[in-house]
């Protein structure tokens, strides 16, 4: 069993001596694909490391800035924490509003990216235009640099140093301000010129009205609310209020009692009348009338609002409020049907979420009717919680307006997705169409010609 000879390669690394070459150049090969493996590992895990610790000490960060917050008002009197907290959210509230806004387009861009929505093409985008990923990093400094002020003010003010604490906001608005008109080639200065061009065609519509002039001016319509806050906070800056409880004296320039207020609320509106007006000058149709009239009956709704502050109670409660109901309630209905059946075209919803590659949200979205009863009902809901927040009593109950305001935010997000959606299914459609028309025209011309070669043919003897 064992007397047989064992027959062994000459070249068997197994029996040469460790300092042999054959060992050697193994070693040093297995040693380089070793090396590559790990550089290719490192290279993988390296940007989810880095992306990781981003996440974190932005998280960190933010954190470190509510408990410095929170502990500055909680250090402040009862007496003058609510009226102080007050006024910190109508300096920094819009702002924060506005990011929200910017945090949202940023996910709106995401998905149209992802469902192969040429959005560039729908907005008259150059090839330079600003993605999904800058949108969220312009969101992301927007949050850092608010909080910071906002963490800032809240901290100086608590700690008695007041004139520096009034400082932060006038700074930030400034700094905004600036870098926004900066004609300097940094922080995407075509993008924010193309802006600055859009909002000018927005407050002069004498040309002609694009997609990106009446979409941006709904947005604007959202944000009314925003821009009225913006108002008086560089109001109460002029008047050097800042840091102050002025706003809670009824003769204060800046105060509740200002007509700048619901003049700044319409102005949007107003801006969006006049678009429709100009588009039915262009194109004579009788649609854009109707869609004026959707703006027309925000007015009313603003300045009868206004007047509970300069009239007595009992004429309010029986003569005007009436009225103002009767307006708001015309107002979320005429804009809830005008949403659903021409923003958004019911007969396209089959289109909707409808992504060219499959993903996640495909599959949970598309075709799924609890997706169109949420949207239906959270968008009338909404109409209507929007247009309850005009009512003047509500205009120093800052939380709850501040989070309508938020919930108003989120419904043009979500009216986003579908009202560029549907000019999407719609440019497709016509270039379908127009593609088969052509189709069908140069295959008629084919058989007239081949017709006409016939008699030809038997007119000559073939």
């Amino acid at each position: 069993m064992f007397g047989g000879v064992l027959s062994v390669p000459v070249n068997n690394p197994h029996m040469r001596k460790s300092g042999s070459r054959l060992i050697a150049t193994n070693l040093e090969n297995d040693s380089k694909n070793a090396s590559m493996i790990l550089r290719t590992i490192a290279k993988l895990r390296a940007p989810l490391f880095l992306r990781s610790l981003k996440v974190a000490l932005y998280i960190g960060g933010l954190y470190v800035c509510g408990k410095i917050g929170w502990e500055s008002v909680m250090k402040m009197g009862i007496d003058t924490r609510e009226l102080f907290f007050y006024e910190t959210f109508l300096y920094y509230n819009p702002l924060l509003l506005i990011t929200m806004m910017v945090w949202l387009w940023g996910v709106n861009l995401w998905v149209f990216s992802r469902s192969g929505v040429d959005y560039a093409a729908i907005f008259y985008l150059g090839p330079d235009h600003l993605s999904h990923k800058e949108i969220w990093k312009c969101a992301r400094w927007m949050t850092t640099v608010i909080l910071t002020s906002m963490t800032a003010y809240l901290y100086l003010y608590s700690h008695g140093d007041v004139k520096l604490a009034a400082s932060q906001p006038v700074v930030l608005y400034f700094s905004a301000a600036i870098i926004l008109i900066l004609p300097f080639d940094i922080f995407y200065m075509s993008s924010r010129y193309y802006l600055l061009w859009t909002v000018w065609r927005i407050l002069f519509p004498v040309q002609t009205v694009t997609f990106l002039d009446f979409f941006l001016a709904d947005i604007m319509t959202s944000m009314s609310k925003v821009f009225s806050d913006l108002e008086r906070s560089v109001c109460r800056m002029v008047h050097q209020q800042v840091a102050t409880v002025a706003w809670f004296e009824a003769d204060s320039v800046c105060g509740s009692h200002s007509l700048s207020i619901p003049v700044v609320l319409v102005l949007p509106y107003l801006f969006r009348l006049f678009q429709c007006i100009r588009q039915y000058k262009d194109s004579k149709d009788i649609s854009n009338i109707y869609n004026a009239g959707k703006y027309l009956t925000a007015v009313p709704v603003i300045f009868l609002s206004a007047l509970k502050y300069f009239i007595d109670q009992d004429t309010w409660t029986y003569s005007i409020q009436p009225a103002w109901i009767l307006f708001g309630l015309a107002n979320t209905f005429f804009s809830f049907f005008w949403d659903v059946l021409r923003d958004w075209d019911l007969s396209v919803f089959t289109q909707i979420f409808k992504f060219s590659r499959p993903n996640l949200c495909s599959y949970l979205l598309y075709g799924r009717r609890w997706v169109y009863i949420w949207v239906l009902g959270s968008n009338l809901v909404l109409r209507w919680t929007w247009t309850y927040k005009l009512s003047a009593h509500l205009r120093n109950n800052y939380i709850t307006v501040f989070v309508i305001t938020a919930l108003e935010i989120y419904r043009r997000f979500q009216w986003a997705f579908f009202r560029i959606e549907n000019v999407w299914y719609k440019i497709n459609n016509a270039k379908r169409n127009s593609h088969h028309s052509n189709h069908l025209s140069l295959q008629n011309d084919i058989n007239t010609e081949r017709e006409r070669l016939l008699v030809h043919s038997h007119s000559i003897g073939v």
